[in-house]
């Protein structure tokens, strides 16, 4: 119990936010983030009232918001929600910040800033806030927050580690706003039959044995119903309950709220009406309702609404719902006439120019009003330029809606289905584009039209049809009239046919391309410098690529961020400062890029422990409606599965990816799902069935157009030809290369390439390749392709009975053991053996660890204390010693002196 906050089970919830709570409390301040998970009503909104109560007992300040239906539409709605209390303290921020902020929450006016800005404001106000203390923020109904305000929030969990900041969410499943999220997902089922039984008791005392067995059973669990399915019962003689007139739950808990909902007064239930609609402003403002509506009865009718433990003026002066489920109910219990009579009055109370006002007035009428309409798109374009797009596009929804002219319909729906898109709501998109080509749309909004289509063919619907039919005709328009009517729009338009033309090689949309490079900006010419061709045009491309990125990053707008991304995953240079200059920006197409550029960067750089990450990117691109991107990240988190030789999971997830793929002719993915077989098969030591792949690929001797991102095949081709003696067709590969100046196209072209070398060269001259390899700059880097390296260096070593031999073994060993990479390290184990140095056999109790777990064990082993491999892994030290106190009975060990030898190290 934590202040009067009574718990029925529950402990491993509470546990894990207790440690929380200790962790920012600490003078190392480790911050963190939790997201409950859950089915209406199984007891969320009290883990989250237990946590707001044991917060504020250690000193915690809480901010809370929660997630509004009727509020979808409001830009930065629960991000005003949580930093209200915080306003005054503006002052102390930066002025542009401030100005950021300020616009975003609607204190302000001004140019539009970058969502970037947003919430750099928003945490440093927050790390302001810290100094006079640790800060708990809980977020309730997650599935309803706005989109804009879900984006702020992403953008603070990945930066709350370092300071003494909690955030607890709660939603529903599915529910897209915690998409990319760096929370912890707990799932919260219903309780065990005991303790429901516990609860049910505890809350109804004196129930008969049959009522109770009734109620368990239709409850089946669910916390919500078993406190509230007793008020539906009909009361019997006695002290019990009849089971005469039972009511059962469905079609949904909201009906566990309508028996109490009939006995109210109509001046009680039409203010709870208005508090449901209203949102946050009308819970504020319940007094001023309750004079409205029922004048001198005003006492008499809030004692009616708290008499029937629906909701309560809590102590700041807000009516508070008893449940998020009684909101729902309050609205679905309404008549659409008492909706709407609702509505007109919420909107005469907002002034003329609050953006809801439009927003109450559009759910008020039932007939076409283009006075309204124009207003409504007024207040849509304004929030997009707040960075709520999402919000903008219902706005112009319902303007297209209400507009009596066709063509302006039409122009408001397209903009609105573009809006739509780049703030994340694509399958919205989707049906505003199908509804628009079932009338006439205008000439003078055809342009934006045609890529709202493309936009949807290609993301959602993964067709690239129509890409190569209408945008080859449409940058062809966009050259010859200036971009004043949709400015960014022939970028944007070039850089969706770049993708379509990079994952299919259609020949058609290569030349449309060329065409129009000299038409682009800068960035634009890069990137189809580095995708058309790179083993000819690719030359220069990574200092260029620094160039750009070092300009300034606020300014540039969306259709720049995707340019730059998708140029440097081409060059393997997406590292985490360029990702983070476009964290910010309040768009999921961009946050889709970033999170297919890091995913390419945690497999070439061995952070594998991230692989699960990229595979939830892809469950919450698929629920979003972003199908090509949940295509792209599932074969990203392929190659995870292949560098570990997992051929089981990577023929599993191949099975989902290659069908698709095949249907929407992206050769690249098909590509490179061969590649990754192949690499499979590498591991394995199946060399002949590598090479035959590879072969296939990419023949002997070139380097073929067509084939992006070839440097990864390009150096299994050279390891699989060398393994089958095959070393002519090797040393053709490298002259191949030589000759195309590999080397020249990036630091890791340039490292690939002089690994090759090592890998093919004549036993008189290996010395010195190796040395080379290992010289690159930057080589340590690509941490599984240089422990295959210093695999083949030790292996050839080892032949000519060196003593180095166990240096280079270990090392890749090693390295091998914490990706997770067992059949490499499985070799790297025999060929220690063969040098005189046994290791733990394969399948040991080392294998039972994960890599994060080999990790620590690794770092603990070298001698680092809790805290410092806490530092080093971004972990707490309690969460370290967590680790190590399961890791140990795994090795059959009882200390951290026996670690190296239980992992196979001297």
């Amino acid at each position: 119990m934590a202040d009067g906050v009574e718990l029925t089970a529950r402990h491993p919830e509470t546990a894990l936010l207790t440690a929380a709570f200790d962790a920012a409390r600490r003078s190392d301040r480790q911050g963190s983030a939790v997201h409950l998970r859950g089915e209406a009503g199984v007891g969320k909104t009290a883990l989250l009232d237990w946590a707001a109560a044991c917060a504020e007992d250690q000193g915690f300040s809480v901010l809370r918001a929660e997630g509004v239906q009727a509020e979808e539409g409001t830009a930065f709605g629960a991000l005003h929600q949580i930093l209200r209390p915080l306003t005054h303290r503006l002052d102390v921020l930066p002025r542009r910040w401030r100005e950021a902020l300020d616009l975003a929450l609607g204190l302000g006016t001004g140019p539009a800033q970058g969502g970037l800005l947003v919430g750099a404001a928003a945490l440093a106000l927050l790390a302001d806030a810290t100094r006079k203390g640790p800060l708990l923020i809980l977020l309730d109904d997650l599935q309803w927050v706005d989109a804009s305000s879900a984006t702020v929030f992403a953008f603070l969990h990945r930066r709350i580690a370092e300071l003494p900041l909690v955030v607890v969410s709660a939603g529903r499943p599915g529910g897209p706003a915690a998409g990319g999220w760096a929370a912890r997902v707990v799932d919260i089922g219903p309780l065990t039959p005991s303790d429901a039984e516990q609860l049910l008791r505890r809350r109804h005392p004196g129930l008969a044995t049959a009522t109770v067995e009734y109620v368990l059973a239709e409850a089946v669990g669910n916390p919500l119903a078993l406190v509230e399915l007793p008020h539906q019962l009909d009361p019997g003689p006695g002290d019990d309950i009849s089971l005469s007139r039972r009511t059962p739950l469905r079609p949904g808990l909201e009906r566990l709220f309508l028996s109490r909902l009939t006995r109210l007064s109509p001046e009680a239930a039409r203010v709870l009406l208005l508090v449901a609609l209203g949102g946050g402003t009308a819970a504020w403002n319940v007094g001023s309702w309750l004079r409205t509506v029922a004048g001198d009865r005003a006492d008499e009718v809030l004692d009616d609404i708290e008499a029937g433990g629906l909701a309560q003026v809590d102590p700041v002066g807000r009516l508070v719902f008893r449940h998020p489920l009684v909101r729902t109910a309050v609205i679905a219990w309404a008549t659409e006439a008492q909706q709407r009579a609702a509505h007109r009055e919420l909107a005469v109370a907002l002034g003329p120019d609050d953006p809801r006002r439009p927003i109450h007035e559009a759910a008020a009428t039932t007939q076409p009003d283009d006075r309204l309409a124009a207003r409504l798109q007024e207040a849509g374009r304004a929030l997009s330029g707040r960075g709520g797009d999402a919000e903008g596009a219902l706005l112009l929804y319902h303007a297209g809606k209400l507009s009596t002219d066709a063509e302006d319909r039409a122009r408001r729906l397209t903009w609105a289905a573009v809006m739509a898109a780049r703030g994340g709501r694509l399958a919205f998109t989707a049906s505003l584009v199908e509804e628009l080509r079932r009338g006439t749309v205008p000439a003078d909004i055809a342009p934006l039209f045609a890529y709202a289509v493309v936009y949807v063919d290609h993301s959602h619907l993964v067709d690239f049809t129509s890409s190569f039919t209408l945008l080859p005709k449409l940058l062809d328009s966009l050259a010859e009239t200036p971009d004043t009517a949709f400015p960014g729009l022939a970028e944007q338009v070039y850089f969706k046919l770049l993708l379509a033309a990079s994952y299919t090689d259609d020949t058609q949309a290569w030349r449309a391309l060329a065409k129009h490079r000299h038409h682009m900006s800068p960035t634009a010419r890069l990137c189809h410098q580095v995708w058309a061709d790179p083993a000819r045009t690719a030359h220069g491309a990574s200092g260029e690529l620094a160039r750009i990125a070092a300009g300034p990053s606020e300014e540039q707008g969306v259709g720049s961020a995707w340019l730059v991304l998708w140029t440097a995953t081409a060059l393997d240079m997406a590292d985490a400062p360029l990702r983070r200059r476009f964290l910010g920006q309040h768009s999921y197409a961009t946050q889709g890029s970033i999170a297919k550029a890091k995913a390419r960067q945690d497999y070439l750089h061995g952070h594998w422990d991230q692989a699960e990450v990229c595979l939830r990117e892809a469950t919450t691109a698929a629920e979003l409606g972003y199908h090509c991107n949940a295509l792209l990240l599932r074969h990203l988190y392929a190659h995870f599965l292949a560098g570990r030789g997992d051929e089981a999971g990577l023929r599993e997830i191949a099975l989902t990816i290659e069908p698709l793929a095949a249907r929407a002719g992206m050769v690249l993915v098909q590509r490179q799902l061969a590649h990754l077989h192949a690499l499979a098969a590498l591991a394995h030591g199946r060399y002949e069935e590598a090479y035959t792949a590879l072969r296939a690929v990419m023949p002997p001797g070139e380097l073929p157009r067509g084939l992006p991102w070839f440097q990864l095949p390009f150096l299994d081709f050279v390891y699989a030809a060398v393994r089958t003696g095959r070393s002519a067709e090797a040393r053709a590969h490298l002259a191949a290369a030589r000759e195309a100046r590999m080397a020249e196209i990036s630091p890791h072209h340039a490292f690939l390439l002089a690994a090759a070398g090592a890998l093919a060269a004549p036993d008189d001259e290996a010395d010195d390749r190796y040395g080379e390899a290992y010289a690159v700059p930057g080589a340590e880097q690509w941490i599984f392709e240089m422990a295959r390296l210093r695999l083949a260096d030790g292996e050839r070593l080892r032949r000519a009975q060196s003593l180095t031999a166990r240096d280079a073994l270990g090392a890749a060993h090693r390295t091998f053991r914490s990706l997770g990479a067992l059949p490499w390290a499985e070799r790297a184990e025999r060929e220690l053996r063969s040098a005189g140095h046994p290791v733990r056999a394969p399948g040991d109790r080392p294998g039972l660890l994960t890599a994060q777990e080999l990790r620590i064990a690794r770092l603990a082993a070298d001698g680092l204390t809790n805290k410092e491999i806490g530092s080093l892994l971004r972990l707490s030290p309690r969460t370290v010693s967590g680790h190590l106190y399961r890791i140990f009975p795994k090795l059959g060990i009882s200390s951290r002196a026996a670690l190296a030898w239980a992992l196979g190290e001297d």
